[in-house]
C-alpha cells in the first residue's frame, strides 16, 4: 500500500480534505480523458492531473496546478 503524504501549494499553503479535515493523502496521477480524444485513439495525449485520496474517508481530490508539492508523512 501506498505511504501516507502531505501536500501544500506553493509555500505554505497546506492542503486539508474538503470532507473530513484530514491532513493525509495518497497521491496518484490521473488522466482527464476526453471523449473525442479516446474517440481518435489520443487518449494518451490529454491532460494529467494529481489525485489526493484522503487516507482517512477516501475523498479524491484532483489538482491541474503544477505548483503541488507532497511531502512524505509518518501516518
Amino acid at each position: 500500500m501506498a505511504k501516507p503524504v502531505r501536500a501544500a501549494l506553493g509555500d505554505g499553503l497546506w492542503l486539508s480534505c474538503q470532507v473530513c479535515q484530514g491532513d493525509l493523502f495518497r497521491e496518484r496521477g490521473v488522466l482527464l480523458n476526453s471523449t473525442g480524444m479516446e474517440f481518435m485513439k489520443l487518449g494518451w495525449a490529454d491532460e494529467n492531473a494529481t489525485g489526493l485520496i484522503c487516507w482517512r474517508c477516501g475523498y479524491v481530490h484532483l489538482f491541474v496546478n503544477r505548483d503541488i508539492k507532497l511531502y512524505r508523512a509518518d501516518k
